[in-house]
């Protein structure tokens, strides 16, 4: 019966994902109905923590592009990809990997692809190289970034093996760097050069298409931005800085007569808000644009998701865990590879990386897995660019304005899979050695 019931649970995630967002969250609660009334499953509790953290880092990251700062983030990036143009197939997954590592979601990189891809092509690079390779590390980086809803929630549940955020991201940090570089590597060669590709050939053949490209440039540098817009990104900084500072330093989160310091979830979240607080104080931003921009509507559609996917998930999990860790606990321990892998699975369902990890990760410790392991093999919960239906990757295919960024004739065969890969694999085995080495 439970495989009849973990069928339906992955048939549930794969009918919510053909509608995504909202439509991924919605669906899943249908399934959490049928587990409760049908299967006769206790429910557990909604991802309130998991939930929190992102609608105050969504809320802070949408102050600060209000404020202007993203836009100011996106200028210090094209001056650096246009001084360096021959490198942008390195640069440029560097520059979305740390956009994401600073804002902790990587629905902030849309508007640097058609630069990025700009670049490359008014220096006769094929765009695919750079392009493909940057949404992968916009994505990778989720697990490296210190404010990111599945590393605060992966800090939320190690705490009691004393693993700090420290711990965590001395981890995943070089991993997923690494990842990132041999990615970028990889990319420097791939596929034929631009005057050879005959998608491109055949555009160039429509005069129209053929003027656009020769007069047409996508950059920010003409736009003047006020002083408000630094500011802004200063405070926003200046917030990470602090988190950091925090998780290093139990004593200033220890409450005088307090036993315990106060957890980490608790302290990013006071900051993201205060310093939200303080970033619209300080640049007097009008609290109306706030919820137009790009950061907060992603946002707060991924809470939506992960609200109903952690919600069903986790039900199914603890009424099965007893099954599934007399079954299998014996082979993860001989294989610890196969954990990944069941980490990745997941995520190439369900389309987020902090769901996944609110999925898999109780399994993992339920089995008695080491927090190495699951630490090590953090970046697997990366799997959705497997098959090419996320936003971030078919903007990349839209904004590559040469074709060369595709999906291929039997959709597998796509530009983003063989740097995924690339970068999963590495920052997994680099990651799972270095964290028994570090914890």
């Amino acid at each position: 019966m439970l495989y009849l019931e973990f069928f339906f649970l992955l048939l549930m995630l794969y009918v919510g994902s053909r509608f995504g967002g909202i439509g991924l969250g919605v669906v899943s609660v249908i399934g959490l109905v049928v587990e409760v009334f049908v299967f006769q499953m206790p429910p557990t509790s909604p991802p309130i923590t998991v939930m929190l953290i992102i609608m105050a880092v969504v809320t802070c990251a949408s102050i600060l592009e209000a404020a202007g700062g993203l836009k100011y983030m996106l200028q210090v990036a094209e001056r650096i990809l246009r001084s360096n143009p021959r490198w942008v197939t390195i640069i440029g997954p560097l520059v979305t990997y740390t956009m994401t590592f600073m804002l902790g979601t990587g629905h902030a990189v849309y508007s640097v692809m058609p630069i990025i891809g700009d670049v490359a092509l008014k220096n006769k690079i094929r765009p695919e190289r750079p392009m493909a390779a940057a949404s992968v590390a916009s994505q990778l980086a989720i697990t490296a970034s210190p404010i990111s809803a599945a590393v605060v929630y992966y800090l939320s549940q190690l705490a009691g093996a004393n693993i700090t955020l420290l711990s965590i991201l001395c981890v995943t940090i070089p991993a997923t760097l690494l990842g990132t570089l041999a990615m970028s590597l990889y990319s420097l060669r791939r596929g034929v050069e631009l005057e050879d590709d005959p998608e491109y050939q055949r555009r160039l053949k429509d005069p129209v298409y053929a003027e656009q490209i020769k007069n047409t440039t996508a950059t920010t540098l003409g736009e003047k931005l006020p002083a408000s817009a630094r500011n802004a990104v200063l405070l926003f900084l200046s917030a990470l800085a602090v988190i950091v500072v925090i998780a290093m330093v139990p004593e200033i989160r220890t409450i005088a007569g307090a036993e315990k310091p106060i957890k980490m979830s608790i302290v990013i979240q006071m900051m993201m808000l205060a310093f939200g607080g303080l970033i619209l104080l300080v640049t007097k931003t009008k609290t109306s644009k706030v919820p137009e921009g790009v950061v907060f509507k992603s946002g707060m559609v991924a809470a939506i998701a992960i609200f109903g996917i952690a919600w069903m998930s986790d039900t199914y999990f603890k009424f099965a865990m007893p099954s599934f860790k007399a079954g299998i606990t014996d082979m993860v321990q001989a294989y610890p590879w196969s954990f990944a892998l069941a980490m990745f699975i997941v995520s190439v369902v369900v389309n987020s990386q902090a769901a996944t990890c609110r999925m898999m990760l109780p399994v993992a410790l339920g089995m008695g897995l080491s927090p190495a392991l699951v630490i090590g093999i953090m970046p697997s919960c990366y799997g959705y660019f497997f098959i090419p239906n996320y936003p971030s990757d078919i903007a990349t295919c839209n904004f590559d304005v040469t074709g060369t960024t595709r999906i291929g004739k039997y959709y597998f065969n796509h530009s983003f899979m063989l740097p995924g890969i690339i970068g999963v694999g590495t920052a997994c085995l680099i990651g799972y050695p270095l964290a028994r080495f570090l914890l």
